[in-house]
């Protein structure tokens, strides 16, 4: 549909009325001529405190560069963004879901404040790209999000590294595996540069969920960040957007119920982050777009996981750019009649049309073929049961337990469940529970890698579980229930339970059952009392007074 370039932007420049305005813009070097082209929000998240989002000015440049050949006129802005592997199992953790909500408003706010006609936004870790998606449901102006890439792999005696390797690496030297000079090597070695992190972990996932769902160009996002190729994508992404803004195409055309199931079964089939549930759940509220918690188990279902990538597989994600990029995932899955090929995307093609120009490495196995998968279902299972009413949340990589029954150990926050398993007193067949770490108990469901790659670490990830009301990395591994529902600081069914209570783990069921007699509970559940909210003002209070379930998307509003 035809579209005014200047459809917001006329409003804030032009005219005698508006000429303060135009003498502010002038003030920081926009000219007269810039003022009546269209004027681009370049949106990022730039922090000098982590690697992820390290190239974003860079980028943004570029971007710039690209929207001005184009004819129109870029203006960066940018947010903020919060690291989870340097937060993690810390305070700071609390800080980085939330920071999601916080990201999106502060685009939508900047977008609405300046009355921009289109945006690009730049992401990179892992809320920056769901926050960039509900802000451009939010503004439904002409826009598109760039990633900023994945980080490339650490090499250390012969093999590739990433941070799940530090993480892990803390539970092989509590166990006396490795020296603390060995561990040493690892970090040194793990993370040589800028990028999101390395695997098929939250951010390389919802950054191809982005392209399967068409607000992202489709074969961006696999580049490494430090890739040469990576600043003519960002400055072919500025000429994009320009055409999208000429189309009049919005996001909330593309944002329909097909291209969110799109964006499910590219998680799916390449055994993508559990958050990539969270966050779609959020962002389908913002456009307005059915969509529940069993329709994530639904489609994971009828989709084959092809996809060999860490945290479950073999492979980092710049192997799957040289194996032939996202694209060549869309392609497979097409071909299997997996995804809805009609789905609009930003370049004004369709993902059918996208995925048709992958070109396959000869030789690659990064990606299966569709006759040969690594699994006939997808990575993402969810469990309802007794202790999960509202259902949970799990990755299933191909090789992990079906089954699983133990008794509890139970710990009220993250810190006493590491502790634990650090000192060795995690024992084969235990369910480790955490709980008051949910989006209102927490606040902010703190991510709990630190606790399960500890686990991985000392060699308990086959014979040990864990179930949570807070949420996964998207390096975990192992039989790991996040996003239980109900959460405790709302009295759920996982606030009840108690020491050496029998958990079960029934993945062909889709159960998570607390075994303890409903007479038991019912009693528990009278003397259960709400515990005082940990912060009194401030963000974290507003949140948590605010936040919906989990199984809602943990969303503000």
């Amino acid at each position: 549909m035809a579209l005014d370039p200047r459809h917001k932007s006329h409003t804030l420049v032009d005219g005698p009325g508006r000429a303060a305005a135009r003498s502010y813009f002038k003030s920081v070097g926009f000219t007269s001529e810039d003022l009546r082209r269209p004027l681009v929000m370049v949106a990022h998240s730039w922090i000098g405190t982590m690697p992820c989002n390290f190239n974003h000015r860079q980028l943004a440049a570029a971007v710039s560069e690209g929207v001005r050949a184009a004819g129109g006129t870029p203006m960066e802005v940018n947010t903020i963004s919060i690291s989870d592997g340097i937060s993690m199992g810390t305070e700071g953790m609390k800080a980085s879901l939330i920071s999601r909500e916080l990201i999106a408003d502060s685009i939508e706010l900047t977008g609405v404040g300046y009355s921009f006609d289109a945006a690009v936004i730049i992401v990179g870790c892992d809320k920056t790209i769901p926050a960039a998606a509900m802000a451009l449901a939010r503004l439904n102006i002409p826009g598109l999000i760039l990633y900023g890439g994945s980080i490339a792999p650490g090499h250390y005696k012969g093999q590739d590294l990433t941070i799940q390797d530090v993480f892990e690496g803390v539970g092989r030297h509590s166990a006396g595996a490795i020296s603390e000079e060995e561990l040493e090597n690892i970090v040194d070695a793990a993370c040589p540069g800028a990028g999101a992190c390395g695997a098929q972990y939250t951010a390389n996932t919802m950054a191809m969920v982005m392209e399967f769902m068409g607000l992202a160009p489709m074969g961006s996002g696999s580049a490494g960040a430090t890739a040469p190729e990576k600043i003519q994508i960002a400055r072919d992404t500025g000429a994009m957007v320009m055409d999208t803004l000429k189309r009049g195409q919005l996001p909330l055309d593309i944002m329909t119920r097909e291209s969110f199931e799109n964006g499910i079964v590219g998680a799916a089939a390449t055994g993508g982050s559990t958050n990539v549930v969270l966050h779609l759940l959020a962002l389908a509220r913002e456009a307005g777009v059915p969509l529940t918690i069993d329709d994530f188990d639904e489609i994971s279902d009828r989709t084959p996981l092809i996809g060999d990538l860490r945290p479950g597989g073999r492979y980092v994600a710049l192997d799957l750019h040289q194996a032939g990029g996202i694209e060549l995932v869309a392609q497979r899955l097409l071909e299997a009649k997996k995804l809805h090929g009609n789905v609009a995307t930003v370049s004004g093609r369709t993902i059918a049309e996208e995925a048709a120009r992958a070109r396959e490495t000869p030789g690659q196995d990064v990606v299966r073929p569709i006759d040969n998968p690594l699994k006939a279902t997808g990575g993402l299972v969810i469990l309802k049961g007794s202790l999960a009413p509202e259902g949970c949340v799990i990755k299933v990589a191909g090789h992990e337990r079906l089954q699983h029954r133990g008794p509890a150990r139970v710990f009220d926050r993250e810190e006493d469940a590491f502790e634990a398993v650090t000192q060795r007193k995690i024992e084969p067949g235990d369910v480790v529970v955490i709980r008051y770490e949910g989006p209102r108990g927490g606040p902010g469901m703190r991510e709990m890698l630190g606790v399960t790659a500890a686990l991985v670490g000392e060699g308990l990830g086959e014979s040990v579980a864990l179930l949570t009301d807070g949420r996964f990395s998207g390096a975990t591994r192992g039989l790991m229930a996040g996003h239980v529902a109900p959460e405790a600081a709302d009295g759920g069914p996982i606030a009840l339970v108690q020491e050496g209570d029998i958990i079960s783990f029934d993945i062909p069921n889709r159960k998570l059952d607390l075994e303890v007699a409903l007479e038991e509970l019912d009693r528990r559940r009278a003397d259960w009392k709400p515990r005082p909210a940990k912060y009194s003002h401030g963000v974290f209070a507003k949140y948590a007074r605010l936040v919906s379930s989990a199984a809602e998307g943990a969303i503000t509003g």
